[in-house]
């Protein structure tokens, strides 16, 4: 896809769009030599936020070099331009990546990034990117979300939900496998409430748990946490099998 020099770094947080498109990369021949996952507040308008802690596990069965972010790690003033916007949640990423690409012997080439619809996610990637001279890589960008859904099935993706948010989802969704018989079931309540087919809204959040990018399966153990309207697993114990 790209001739410039470098290698590509994958924005991932172990869910189901950002393995998708680090794994849709990795497909195109692009070279990832390392994945990013920032470790967001509860409120964070710009990442994925449950269990972002499980990307490790994920990082290590994908067998490429994970970096974390933790927000408190960087200084605002480190980051080029990007306080113009307003942007606080996406400067230390982008410290992160700035470092990265100094640190690397031929920088970084480009960015994967797993938004599907948001602009709001998307735009403020794109100006990162661009203030860092590389390349973005989105492949989920404006595509169908009913045929990404089958495609990561169809790929051999296991997809476990972590956490729901939304009307029409019950405490019967934390830890169902997102497989065909679901897909279908949120189709109907995408027609009966509005819930979007891949949670872009937020809806719901993943963990991918196998793939064929990955060379072992990450074997959860949890508690259901339900508050009557939402609810999330607490992950007690996860390992790769």
């Amino acid at each position: 896809m790209s001739d410039a020099d470098g290698t590509w770094v994958g924005l991932f947080s172990g869910g189901k769009d950002s393995a998708w498109a680090v794994y849709r990369a990795l497909e195109e021949g692009l070279d990832v030599s390392h994945l990013v996952t920032v470790h967001p507040s509860d409120d964070s308008y710009l990442y994925h936020v449950p269990a972002t802690e499980l990307a490790a596990l994920a990082a290590e069965s994908i067998g490429i070099e994970l970096v974390d972010v933790e927000p408190a790690d960087f200084e605002a003033e480190s980051v080029r331009d990007s306080s113009v916007q307003g942007d606080d949640e996406l400067e230390p990423l982008e410290a992160a990546l700035a470092d990265l690409d100094a640190d690397l012997e031929d920088g970084i080439a480009g960015v994967t990034a797993g938004a599907v619809e948001s602009e709001y996610q998307t735009n403020r990637i794109q100006g990162m990117c661009d203030r860092l001279g590389c390349e973005l890589f989105a492949p989920l960008w404006q595509e169908d979300p009913r045929e990404l859904a089958d495609a990561m099935l169809e790929a051999g993706f296991e997809i476990t939900i972590i956490q729901v948010a939304a009307y029409g989802l019950d405490e019967s969704w934390l830890g169902r496998t997102l497989d065909r018989d679901a897909i279908r079931e949120l189709e109907a309540k995408h027609e009966e409430y509005g819930v979007h087919i891949l949670g872009e809204g937020g809806e719901f959040e993943t963990l991918v748990v196998d793939g064929p990018h990955m060379d072992r399966r990450i074997d959860l153990e949890y508690e259901t946490e339900w508050d009557g309207t939402r609810g999330r697993l607490r992950i007690t114990d996860a390992r790769l099998e």
